[in-house]
């Protein structure tokens, strides 16, 4: 099948056609997928590519909890849908190594229990941050000392917290309601999500394969392994129930069946469609299949990554937020906080489509976000050298 159909297609299915226009933003995760959340502006950009929402939208959805970030695949935060919560916090649990490594500190299930029990009995009364958890549970939180440290683990708190809040006992709240910043206050959660949960842990992530291929498909098995965590052997139990079908005879991608005559049904729109996207959004995150998306011209176009250039096929993710049309890279990009603009580079000739494009993002950006950064550590000093690699790129 023409590699420009199946681009367009997972374009398609991700909602970046405008087909989502005026979608919810749980609607929007629930068609699309889970957005991957680690303090970036991820998951605003994802709801504004596919939706046009604002951020006061998309944070009126955080406050009424019809999203919400959570522990999920991989034990990965993810903003999900409310009708994954229960999902989401299933096939998430344990993943987490902080219990490993607190026992090799000394610490046991049993201390671990009573910290949990005093949280419960502190936030009864009101949310707090973790000073004020600290402050709460008294001598119930236990410092690790240097050897703590050294493995990051500095107190038994983060370990407590964990498991409240990957059972759905607790969950975290931003403290100023935004979903890019990584300041929470912690509140008990009730009801609790999991209660009436009953699913078995393999018949979860079987649901989470439908949703997965019903997201990205066609995909491969290994795909859908590295998005879920999973060993072989149990991503080959979680899917083999949906009876997926190959794209054609030998080809390792997968789709569900109901999806296969649509697929072959699909017209790849003739006209540009340009949206920018952020650097890890969901079409290129849940398959990380860089060259699949990438015109065979642009295979070799060195970009700006880390301290080097490096041709861009050879790239397991983006080195940078997207520019996409139907599906391909057609350029990148990044907010520069110095002349609050985007600068951007481009694969294709700059049309009066592709500049209203990226006028509108830097408009959403300046105007509602302040920045686009990609993960909580990304700041305007870390970012310098990529900015600045891309406007001298694109005055070549």
């Amino acid at each position: 099948m023409d590699q420009s159909k199946i681009r367009a297609w997972y374009a398609h299915r991700q909602g970046l056609d405008g087909s989502l226009d005026g979608k919810s933003a749980a609607e929007v995760l629930g068609r699309t997928g889970w957005a991957r959340s680690v303090g970036g502006t991820g998951p605003y950009l994802t709801l504004f590519s596919r939706a046009g929402l604002s951020r006061e939208e998309i944070d009126a959805s955080v406050a009424k909890l019809e999203i919400h970030e959570l522990p999920s695949a991989r034990g990965c935060t993810y903003v999900l849908p409310a009708s994954d919560f229960a999902l989401g916090l299933t096939v998430g649990r344990g993943f987490s190594n902080e219990m490993k490594t607190a026992e090799k500190l000394g610490v046991t299930e049993k201390e671990i229990d009573r910290l949990g029990g005093a949280v419960i009995a502190a936030l009864a009364k009101r949310p707090l941050d973790p000073e004020g958890l600290r402050d709460a549970t008294g001598r119930a939180v236990r410092n690790l000392g240097v050897a703590g440290q050294k493995k990051g683990l500095t107190t038994t708190l983060p370990v407590a917290l964990g498991r409240l809040q990957a059972t759905g006992v607790i969950r975290r709240i931003p403290v100023n309601g935004r979903l890019d910043q990584q300041r929470y206050l912690y509140t008990l959660w009730r009801p609790n999500p999991l209660r009436g949960f009953k699913l078995p842990i393999e018949e979860a992530y079987t649901q989470l394969a439908h949703r997965f291929f019903s997201w990205i498909g066609p995909a491969t098995i290994a795909e859908f392994q590295w998005f879920s965590g999973l060993g072989i052997k149990a991503a080959k139990a979680a899917v083999e129930p949906l009876k997926l079908e190959p794209v054609k005879s030998g080809d390792a991608r997968l789709l569900l069946a109901d999806d296969r005559a649509k697929l072959e049904a699909f017209k790849t729109p003739k006209d540009p469609h340009y949206v920018l996207v952020a650097s890890l959004d969901s079409i290129a995150l849940l398959r990380r299949d860089l060259k699949g998306m990438l015109d065979p011209k642009d295979m070799d176009r060195q970009v700006f990554v880390e301290r080097d250039t490096k041709p861009l096929g050879g790239l397991a993710d983006l080195p940078s937020h997207a520019i996409l049309d139907r599906g391909r890279v057609v350029g990148l990009w990044e907010y520069d906080t110095s002349t609050n603009s985007i600068a951007w580079l481009a694969f294709v000739k700059k049309d009066k489509a592709l500049q209203e494009a990226v006028a509108r993002t830097e408009q959403y950006v300046r105007e509602q976000l302040g920045d686009a950064r990609s993960f909580s550590l990304d700041s305007p000093k870390s970012r310098a050298p990529r900015v600045q690699a891309l406007r001298r790129a694109a005055a070549v």
